[in-house]
C-alpha cells in the first residue's frame, strides 16, 4: 500500500547570501554585496519563495517534495526581533500547506529560530518536524566513518560541542550506550551541561563537562552541534592530526583552517545519500546527497505521517524510529553518505576500517 504525501522543507540563504542566490538563480547576483541582500531581507515585504522541487526516481511524475526559501539571512533568523522572525516562518508554513504539503521540515537555523519547532505546534492544518531525530542517527552513523581517521577508533576521546542542544543531547545518549572511549561535553548552559553528564554518567559512560572550548583540545575526535552563525573552532581547540566532524548548517569550520592546520581532518556532518531523489535545485550538495533533517522530511512524507514529529529535543526513541523507516525505504536510498569535506569527496586515507559502534 502507497501511503506516500508530499512534504515541504523550509531552507534560508546563508551566511553568503549573494552565492547562495547566484547559485540558485543567476550568477551575476554574486556580484552584489551580502550586505544590500540582507538590508533588502530585513526592510522589503518579500514573500516565502519556492525555490526548488523533489522527486523519486520510482515515481518520476509525482511531486515529493517543495523547498521553501525563508527571506532571511542566518544571521537575521537567530537576531531580529522575534515577532519579525515569526511571521516570516508563519508565512512559509502556509505556504508549505497552500501548496499541498502535509508535513513541513525545519532546515538550517529555521529549526533554533523556532525553538526546535515549538513555536510552531499551534498549526492544526500541517505536521512540523526540525528533523533532529534522523540528524542525531545519522550523525552516530558519522562519529562511526569519522573515528576510522583516529588512530584508535575503540578507545577514542570524542568533544561534544553544543552536547545539550536538541541533537546534541540525542548524540550523547546514543554514543554513551555505544562508546567506551572517553566523552567531554561542551556547552554554554552548566546546569544543563552538568545534568546531562550525570545522567551518562551513572550508566557507566565516561563522561566530562566543559563550557569552555579550549577543552576539546584533548579530543582525537571534536563533533559540532551548535546553531551558531559563523565559524568557532579554531586551531588552537585542536591537538595535532584531530578529525573534526561539522554537523552545523551554517557550518562552524572555515576551510582556511586546513592551510594553517594541514594535519586536521575536516569532514562535513548530516549528509544522507538518496540516490532514488532528484532535485530540481539547489541546496549546496552533490546529486543524490541530503541533509538529515531534509532526509527525515522527506521519510516522513513516504510513510504518510500526519501531525507533528520532531519538536524541540528529539528522543532516542524517535531516532530509532527513524532509523526504521530509513530502513524501509532502503530501495531509494537514506544512508549515510560517503565522507565529504566541505561538500567534496574526502580522500585521506581512514586509519582503521573495523566497525566500531554497534
Amino acid at each position: 500500500m502507497n501511503f506516500r504525501q508530499p512534504v515541504a522543507f523550509l531552507i534560508h540563504p546563508r551566511v553568503n547570501v549573494a552565492a547562495d542566490l547566484a547559485q540558485l538563480f543567476h550568477p551575476a547576483l554574486a556580484r552584489i554585496p551580502n550586505s544590500v541582500y540582507a538590508q533588502a531581507l530585513r526592510r522589503l515585504p518579500i514573500p516565502p519563495l519556492v525555490t526548488g522541487h523533489i522527486r523519486y526516481t520510482d515515481a518520476p511524475d509525482t511531486l515529493a517534495a517543495h523547498l521553501i526559501t525563508v527571506p532571511l539571512t542566518a544571521a537575521q533568523l537567530l537576531h531580529l526581533p522575534r515577532p519579525k522572525v515569526q511571521a516570516k516562518l508563519e508565512d512559509a508554513v502556509s505556504r508549505a500547506r497552500d501548496l499541498g504539503a502535509r508535513v513541513v521540515g525545519l532546515g538550517g537555523l529555521n529549526a533554533p529560530a523556532t525553538r526546535g519547532g515549538a513555536t510552531l505546534t499551534h498549526r492544526t492544518d500541517i505536521g512540523v518536524t526540525n528533523g533532529n531525530a534522523f540528524t542525531a542517527a545519522m550523525t552516530l552513523q558519522g562519529v562511526h566513518q569519522a573515528l576510522q581517521y583516529t588512530p584508535d577508533p575503540d578507545r577514542a576521546h570524542i568533544a561534544l560541542v553544543g552536547a545539550t542542544g536538541s541533537v546534541g543531547a540525542c548524540l550523547t545518549r546514543l554514543l554513551a550506550r555505544r562508546h567506551r572511549g572517553r566523552l567531554t561535553l561542551i556547552a554554554r548552559n552548566p546546569e544543563r551541561l552538568h545534568a546531562l553528564r550525570d545522567d551518562i554518567a551513572a550508566s557507566g559512560a565516561d563522561a566530562h563537562a566543559s563550557t569552555t572550548m579550549i577543552d576539546a583540545r584533548g579530543a582525537d575526535l571534536v563533533v559540532l552541534l551548535t546553531s551558531a552563525t559563523e565559524a568557532l573552532l579554531r586551531s588552537e581547540h585542536l591537538k595535532p592530526h584531530a578529525v573534526v566532524l561539522d554537523d552545523t548548517q551554517p557550518r562552524n569550520t572555515d576551510a582556511a583552517l586546513l592551510h594553517t592546520r594541514p594535519d586536521v581532518t575536516i569532514i562535513d556532518g548530516g549528509l544522507v545519500e538518496i540516490p532514488g531523489m532528484r532535485m530540481r535545485g539547489s541546496i549546496g550538495l552533490p546529486r543524490g546527497v541530503a541533509y538529515a533533517c531534509l532526509a527525515e522530511t522527506l521519510l516522513l512524507g513516504l510513510s504518510g505521517h500526519a501531525g507533528h514529529f520532531s519538536i524541540g529535543a528529539s528522543s532516542v526513541d524517535q531516532a530509532e524510529h527513524m532509523l526504521q523507516l530509513a530502513r524501509a525505504h532502503a530501495d531509494l536510498g537514506f544512508h549515510i553518505a560517503a565522507p565529504h569535506s566541505f561538500s567534496r569527496p574526502l580522500t585521506v586515507t581512514p586509519h582503521a576500517r573495523q566497525p566500531v559502534l554497534a
